[in-house]
């Protein structure tokens, strides 16, 4: 993925890097001021039946949801976002409205941090195990 691809929709220096949520997290390249618009989930509009058919397919699922029919396909041209981690104690939010995913802090965040929002409701139902290591783990997504 070249650097335009990764910043496109993003208002802010984002960097993927290992963590230990899911192997790959979206880190904070600069510090950012509380409630600021981050940037846009990047992907391919698609019907949800194709959606929910991909999904099935993979092992990491970068799907959002708009309930019109539509879903966002973040792992197709995919910017940093694409690898935000879920959280039960998050420090950004994620807003959907269609067309777009966006993400805003909930608090300041500072350089070198991680960034994580609350999934909410999942294709999981509830039966994934939650790796997020809060001690306010709810212990699935």
């Amino acid at each position: 993925m070249n650097k335009k691809t990764q910043q496109e929709g993003i208002n802010f220096s984002i960097k993927n890097a290992t963590n230990s949520i899911e192997g790959k997290g979206a880190f904070a390249a600069e510090n950012i001021a509380a409630r600021k618009k981050i940037g846009n989930l990047g992907g391919e509009i698609i019907a949800l039946k194709e959606a929910r058919k991909r999904a099935a397919a993979t092992k990491r699922v970068a799907m959002v949801e708009f309930g019109n029919g539509k879903a966002l396909d973040g792992s197709v041209n995919p910017n940093a976002l694409r690898y935000m981690n879920h959280s039960c104690e998050p420090n950004c939010y994620m807003r959907v409205r269609f067309p777009l995913v966006e993400f805003y802090t909930l608090r300041a965040i500072a350089a070198g941090e991680e960034l994580s929002c609350n999934y909410g409701e999942t294709h999981h139902d509830g039966k994934l195990p939650c790796r997020c290591g809060s001690s306010k783990c709810k212990g699935f997504i």
